[in-house]
């Protein structure tokens, strides 16, 4: 089985309760609770920088040092869709 990530912020989207919701209330199968909501970005003018600071501290709180997570966040966000429209 293949990872899903939240193409916002690269939460690991393991089981459905992690889930954003659309507009109707179904669940999102492409974003997280805490980046999307009722079909819609929660902080919508956020910057893809602004989501690294944003991200790097959770990162630390599961072992990966700073200057890893983010590098790591670096070259994975700009792959995800909602920054690869922002990037091109």
């Amino acid at each position: 089985m293949t990872k899903t990530f939240c193409q916002s912020c690269s939460m690991p989207l393991e089981n459905t309760e992690i889930l954003g919701t659309e507009k109707d209330g179904s669940k999102s199968s492409e974003y997280c609770l805490y980046c999307y909501e009722e079909g819609a970005f929660k902080q919508p003018d956020l910057t893809m920088e602004q989501m690294i600071e944003i991200c790097v501290p959770f990162m630390k709180e599961e072992g990966m040092e700073e200057s890893a997570a983010r590098e790591l966040l670096q070259k994975h966000l700009p792959e995800l869709a909602r920054w690869k429209t922002v990037s091109q």
